[in-house]
């Protein structure tokens, strides 16, 4: 948002400096050089001397006045041939002085003049041209009060600016604020304006889309845990019903089959109670936080893990990790989603690690298995996303469980990503700040 209105300040600065550029050249070019005009002002009572005093006099007198002009005045004022002056000069200055003009030399503080321009002062003076140098002519002075007044401008522009952009700058900032927590997930947040506000009209939209969204996510939470709800007794009913059918039976040709239709049961409890579980943590952001042993609950995580057969689970805790200040069952949940899915695609390994340093407290789960490609790194988070079934030798799973793992680690401000472990196969890390 700074830079947003920093760029708007120097945006305006060089709006105004092309404008003061602009004006010159356009002045320049309507109405001739500004700078002439100052040269001519600061150096006018020595041309109203020439004009008014030498010109005026008689024909036989013309050169006694411009004698007595150079002994009281302390310029230099010189005759001079035709021929010098018009090599320093060119453009419209050389055409002003052929038609007799005072010519300005701003650069020498000096002016030319033809003395006549029919011989009529004295004889050959439609040959001689009169300098005048050492004139009073500070263009530095002079460009500094044009700069004063420039900046003047300027100022009186950026202020009435300068207010108007903090009314928006502080609009922006609230509405930016507000989309952050909104996204974070405070869905009650909205933004407060009154209607005087420039970006009312703008907050009042966003008002709007987040109520919109709001009721949409409510919406879909409220479907999810009533269908998940209905779901179980017809499951309960079932499953009854098939004890019931294994009793009255007693014929094993059907064990097989009720065995089957059992296990169908199983998933499907299974996937209602990982639905009820992500729609528990949308609706009940806020932990429970109290410490706890970290080295008890790793521990913990690793014995209620079901019989894996064939496969090693290393442990490789370090001896500081101490206590951390959370929610237990949460991250318990989500370190357990990882080593089961790491049991269910590892060959033989899986690694469960655990260091404390300064950045915070980083737990990693790997194994020794196919790895995830690279262009799915982020998907695997993904609810419902499973990889490619021929990588999975086992059956089973919804891709529920790296989600609701990702999603308990950002309520307590951490991460969870995944890469490729030295083991050969998949590895996920979460990291946990200490605050």
């Amino acid at each position: 948002m700074n830079r947003l209105f920093f760029r708007f300040f120097i945006l305006v600065m060089l709006s105004i400096s092309a404008a003061a550029f602009i004006v010159y050249f356009a002045i320049n070019r309507l109405f001739g050089d500004p700078l002439d005009s100052i040269a001519r002002r600061q150096a006018a009572a020595q041309i109203f001397l020439l004009e008014q005093y030498i010109d005026q006099a008689p024909a036989d007198q013309w050169l006694d006045r411009l004698n007595k002009v150079r002994e009281v005045s302390g310029m230099r004022f010189e005759l001079v041939p035709l021929g010098e002056v018009r090599k320093q000069l060119s453009g419209i200055d050389a055409a002003g002085f052929e038609r007799g003009d005072v010519v300005l030399d701003i650069g020498r503080k000096a002016f030319y003049r033809r003395v006549d321009l029919a011989g009529e002062r004295y004889i050959g003076s439609n040959d001689e041209a009169l300098v005048a140098q050492d004139l009073p002519i500070d263009i530095g002075f002079a460009l500094s009060m044009e700069a004063v007044r420039y900046l003047i401008v300027a100022l009186v522009l950026l202020i009435p600016i300068a207010a108007w952009s903090r009314a928006h700058w502080q609009g922006l900032q609230q509405l930016s604020d507000v989309a952050d927590r909104f996204g974070g997930g405070d869905l009650a947040v909205r933004a407060h304006m009154q209607p005087k506000d420039s970006i009312y009209p703008l907050a009042e939209r966003i008002n709007h889309m987040a109520d919109r969204i709001a009721r949409l996510l409510d919406s879909q939470r409220n479907l999810l845990h009533s269908v998940g709800h209905e779901i179980r007794t017809p499951i309960a009913r079932l499953e009854f019903a098939l004890e019931l059918l294994r009793d009255a039976a007693e014929n094993p040709a059907l064990d097989k089959r009720i065995n089957a239709m059992e296990g169908d049961l199983r998933e499907l409890k299974e996937l209602v109670n990982e639905l009820l579980g992500m729609t528990r943590l949308d609706a009940e952001p806020h932990l429970q936080r109290q410490p706890f042993e970290l080295s008890a609950a790793l521990g913990h995580c690793r014995d209620t893990l079901p019989p894996a057969e064939g496969m090693v689970l290393e442990m490789a805790l370090a001896p500081e990790l101490g206590h951390y200040s959370g929610d237990q069952r949460l991250l318990e949940r989500a370190v357990g989603n990882l080593l089961r899915n790491a049991l269910k695609y590892g060959n033989r390994t899986v690694r469960l690690s655990a260091v404390r340093n300064l950045g915070g407290i980083q737990v990693m789960v790997e194994d020794d298995g196919p790895g995830i490609p690279q262009a799915e790194l982020e998907r695997v988070f993904e609810p419902f996303y499973r990889l490619d079934r021929s990588r999975d030798r086992n059956t089973g799973g919804f891709g529920l469980g790296l989600s609701i793992a990702r999603k308990a680690v950002e309520l307590h401000g951490g991460t969870l990503a995944a890469g490729s472990s030295a083991l050969g196969g998949a590895r996920f890390t979460i990291t946990l700040p200490l605050a």
